[in-house]
C-alpha cells in the first residue's frame, strides 16, 4: 500500500471526493465544508489538510472573520491522477460508496442516464468516446455553482470508463476482431 499515489490515496475517501467536488465552483473554508457535510469544522480541517498535502487544493484567499483567520481553499483544476492499479481500485471503492449514497438521494421525477458495459470496441471509437466523456464532465463541472445556489438543480455524476487488461482467449476459441 506504501507504493499507492498520495493523490489517489487522498481521493480514495468519500468525504474528501466530496469535498473536492463542492470547492469545484468556487473556493470554501473548513467551516463552510464542515457545515454542509454535516461534519465537524476539526474533521474538515484534517481532510483539508490531506488534499493540500496532495497537491489537490490551494489556498484561495485568507480574510478576517469573527476575530480570527478564515482560511479559503479552491479545488486544483486538472490535478494528475495516477493510472497505477491499485490506486485506481481504491479509488472505485470510494465511488461506489459515492455512488450508492448519491442514488440513495435521486429525485424520483428526475430523468437520468444509467449504464454499465464491457464491451470490445475499435480503438478510435474508443478513444473519440473517452474524450467526449471527459469533455462532458468537464463542461458539467464548469457550469457548476457554490452549493445551495439559487435557480440550480443538484446533480450526481460518477464516470469511470478505462481500457481492460487483454486476456487470450480460451484454448480453442479465436477472437472476432
Amino acid at each position: 500500500m506504501t507504493g499507492i499515489d498520495p493523490v489517489l490515496r487522498a481521493l480514495a475517501h468519500p468525504v474528501r471526493l466530496r469535498m473536492m467536488t463542492l470547492m469545484w465552483p468556487g473556493p470554501m473554508s473548513a467551516a463552510e465544508l464542515a457545515r454542509e457535510l454535516d461534519i465537524s469544522h476539526a474533521l474538515a480541517s484534517q481532510h483539508l489538510r490531506r488534499l493540500d498535502a496532495a497537491g489537490l487544493v490551494e489556498l484561495a484567499e485568507q480574510r478576517t472573520r469573527r476575530g480570527g483567520r478564515e482560511r479559503r481553499y479552491r479545488a486544483v483544476h486538472g490535478a494528475p491522477l495516477s493510472e497505477q492499479r491499485e490506486g485506481a481500485e481504491m479509488l472505485a471503492g470510494t465511488l461506489a460508496h459515492t455512488l450508492r449514497e448519491r442514488a440513495a438521494q435521486r429525485a424520483p421525477e428526475g430523468e437520468g442516464v444509467t449504464t454499465d458495459a464491457e464491451l470490445w470496441v475499435d480503438p478510435g471509437v474508443w478513444e473519440d468516446v473517452r474524450r467526449r466523456l471527459a469533455d462532458l464532465a468537464m463542461e458539467l463541472h464548469d457550469a457548476a455553482r457554490p452549493p445551495r445556489t439559487p435557480h440550480t438543480s443538484r446533480v450526481g455524476l460518477t464516470v469511470m470508463a478505462f481500457p481492460m487488461r487483454q486476456e487470450e482467449a480460451p484454448a480453442g476459441e479465436e477472437g472476432t476482431g
